[in-house]
Parts: structure tokens; sequence; C-alpha cells
């Protein structure tokens, strides 16, 4: 997996700090996740090819998460894309971009397919033979998810000279890679562990956009590898987090320990604070292994 963030601060965008936009690049899929204003420029800035995204993620309706889909959409067209776009977001999504669409007279020469979430338990949203990703409900002013993308398990690494000595047929290689025992052309049982080992581990990263501090998403996200959560404000203004339903650093940080994940990434920083060290520094008091998010920064996870 790898991870991109076009924009990872909070409200408005500004010429340094770009509202929340990532990309996650897993399994052959280029997913981008949160769409804020000006998302089509750092997809160009960080060489992102349009047509590999297939699948947009919006986690709610507020203008720094997703009012850059419609320009997007929009450039899509005027590039003549002619592959299928599905969208997944709260219910409302899909009227906000129609109208917007047909009010302006661009409809488009590629199909759009809405998948609307309005559920408040996470649920399965996409699934194929590679990963699937589920929906991470979460508590904002309005109906917010984060997602979940999980890999399913890789094949396992096949040894050609093994399987060669063990006179085994090229036809069996795809069955022994799926970790099945084989006969081979002599007519013996040969196990699967003697030509074969185990293959990449497949990786999880969360996404928590906007939210309070909730344990509630504790089991969905429990022992993922890279967690990204909203850290809008610092401990010296924790008071605005019950009005704004956002977190601190601290807050993410505590999240990240009880759900003992690998890596906590802090994001979605409020335009008040000039050092982002600081949210690092509160987040290690309580988690050890924490990064910042920053405007074209990429992960390996």
């Amino acid at each position: 997996m790898k991870l991109t963030i076009l924009g990872c601060y909070s409200a408005t965008p500004r010429i340094a700090a770009h509202t929340t936009a990532q990309i996650l690049e897993t399994r052959g899929h280029v997913f981008l996740i949160d769409c804020g204003e000006g998302t089509q420029m750092e997809l160009r800035k960080n060489k992102i090819k349009f047509n590999q995204i297939k699948h947009i993620f919006i986690s709610h309706l507020h203008g720094d998460h997703c009012f850059g889909l419609i320009g997007l959409i929009s450039t899509f067209r005027l590039l003549n894309r002619e592959t299928n776009l599905h969208i997944y977001g709260p219910k409302g999504l899909k009227e906000l971009i129609l109208v917007q669409l047909k009010l302006s007279n661009s409809w488009i020469n590629f199909e759009l397919i809405f998948h609307e979430i309005e559920s408040f338990k996470s649920e399965l949203i996409y699934e194929d033979d590679k990963l699937e990703v589920r929906t991470i409900p979460l508590d904002h002013r309005v109906y917010t998810n984060g997602y979940l993308f999980k890999e399913k398990p890789f094949d396992r690494k096949l040894d050609i000279d093994a399987a060669e000595a063990n006179n085994i047929d090229v036809a069996y290689y795809r069955k022994l890679k799926q970790g099945e025992d084989v006969l081979n052309n002599d007519g013996i049982l040969i196990s699967n562990s003697a030509v074969t080992s185990k293959g990449l581990v497949p990786k999880c990263y969360a996404f928590c956009s906007d939210t309070a501090y909730k344990e509630d998403i504790i089991p969905l996200i429990n022992e993922v590898d890279v967690l990204y959560h909203e850290s809008t404000f610092l401990e010296a203004h924790a008071k605005l987090c019950s009005k704004t339903k956002h977190s601190t650093a601290k807050q993410a940080a505590t999240i990240a320990k009880k759900a003992k994940v690998g890596t906590l990434i802090l994001g979605h920083y409020s335009s008040r604070y000039s050092d982002l060290e600081e949210f690092r520094t509160e987040a290690l008091a309580i988690f050890k292994a924490v990064e910042l998010a920053r405007d074209g920064k990429t992960f390996q996870i």
C-alpha cells in the first residue's frame, strides 16, 4: 500500500495548506479518499493519472471534504473519460452532484455510479478478490464515515526449482500458490509447504475523517497497520471539541493506543496553528509511533 496526502488541513484551502484528500494505491487500485477544493491540482502536482481513479470515497458533505468533486468530475468529462466512476458517500451526495451537472449543462459521457451510505453501523461497501472496504461510523456534526481498507491474503510464493525437482506439472502451479497440496506426475502427493513459502503480508489502512473522540471505533480498527485520525486541535483548545465534534492530537493518540495500531498519522489541522510539530509532541506523550500528514507526503504501508 502507498498513501499520498494531497491535503490535510481543515476548513478553508490556502496557498500552502490544502483541504482533505488522499490517494491510496493498493493491489492494482488507485482510490481517492475525500475530495476537498483543489484536489485535481494536487493530483497533477503528485503525478497521479486521472484515468486510474475508478473509486472515490467521500466521508461527509462538509465542503472541505467534497467541494472538489464536481470540478474533478467535470475535468474527467473534458478529458473524454469513458470508464465508469464509482462514488461512495453519504445519502445526498448523488443529488448534490447531479444538480450541479444539470444546472451547468455539463452532462458526462461516462457512467457515474453512486453508492450512498446511511447506516450507523459498519458495513461492507466494496469487495473484490484482493481487498475489501468497510465503513467506520464516526461522530461529527453531520453524518460521517471513515473507511477501512483491508487487503486479502496474498498468494503463497512458489519455489519453481523445488516444484520442478518434485516433478510437479506447471498446470498445478496456481493451486500451489493458493495453498493446496497437489499430486505430481508420478501420482505422489506433494505437500504445499515443500515447494512454497508465505506470500506478502496483507496490509490494512484506516481513514478516520472528522470526528469527536469515539471509542466505539476501536474494535473496527484494532491492530490496523496505519491509522489516519483527525487532530484538529491541540489540548489548549480541547474545549472546542464538544462544540465542533473534532478531536485533539492527544485524543487521536489515545484511540491509536487502545486499538493497538502500528502507526498513527495525524491530520486535519486547524489553521490557527503554525507549528505542526506541537501535534506530534502531544501525541507522542500517549503513543510512540506518530507521523504528521503534510501535503504531498507519501507513506509506504
